[in-house]
């Protein structure tokens, strides 16, 4: 039976370790991901804190990658509703948290 759970749990990892569960929207694809040097010129709008799982049952960590990506998408997704075009990470991500700060460039 141990076997067992150990097999089903390597499974789960493996199938869903290669999902990005936030996809960017089709509003949040024409928002760019920049950094501080890029965005001088721009007005910043306002600033972002997303959150993800970043663990599956228990102490299971997700990918670091996927849960970067799944940050950045969901801070995009969220720009567009402050009217910002440009996002700018922050903080870095810990805990499935980061903060974005978003500005209008265009």
């Amino acid at each position: 039976m141990k076997k067992f759970s150990i097999i089903l749990a390597a499974a789960l990892v493996s199938l869903t370790s290669a999902c990005t569960w936030v996809k960017v929207s089709e509003q949040g694809s024409n928002v760019a991901v920049a950094n501080a040097a890029n965005v001088r010129s721009c007005e910043k709008v306002r600033t972002v804190n997303v959150k993800v799982k970043d663990n599956f049952v228990g102490s299971m960590k997700r990918d670091p990658n996927k849960v970067s990506t799944e940050l950045t998408n969901m801070a995009r997704n969220e720009a567009t509703q402050f009217g910002g075009d440009t996002v700018v990470p922050v903080s870095q991500p810990a805990d499935g948290r980061q903060s974005f700060d978003v500005y209008k460039c265009n």
